[in-house]
């Protein structure tokens, strides 16, 4: 896979939790962004509004294969003080987060 299309991938993973978190939360769009990719920390910008709601650090890995302690070391690494959180994904495979006990 070229990179770009595998950065693309990613980007469309942030924009899909982004867009899940406003529904979900019921919050402005202005309050969560998704960040461009190559950017250093969270992949899910969040606003205090928004961290009220949802005291979470998101990163979010969109491949077949992963090793999911260097991701949540990676998110671990990013969060400061909220809880780290790993989103995954992989072609085919969705799972509804809008039943989810952290809402």
């Amino acid at each position: 896979m070229k990179p770009q299309s595998a950065k693309q991938k990613g980007r469309k993973l942030q924009q899909w939790v982004r867009d899940k978190l406003i529904d979900l939360l019921d919050i402005h769009p202005e309050n969560v962004k998704s960040t461009s990719m190559g950017a250093g920390g969270e992949d899910v910008i969040m606003s205090k509004e928004a961290r009220d709601a949802f005291p979470y650090s998101i990163e979010c890995k969109c491949q077949e294969s992963l090793n999911i302690w260097k991701a949540y070391d990676q998110a671990s690494a990013n969060c400061g003080k909220h809880q780290p959180l790993v989103i995954i994904k992989r072609n085919r495979f969705v799972v509804d987060i809008s039943h989810s006990p952290w809402l």
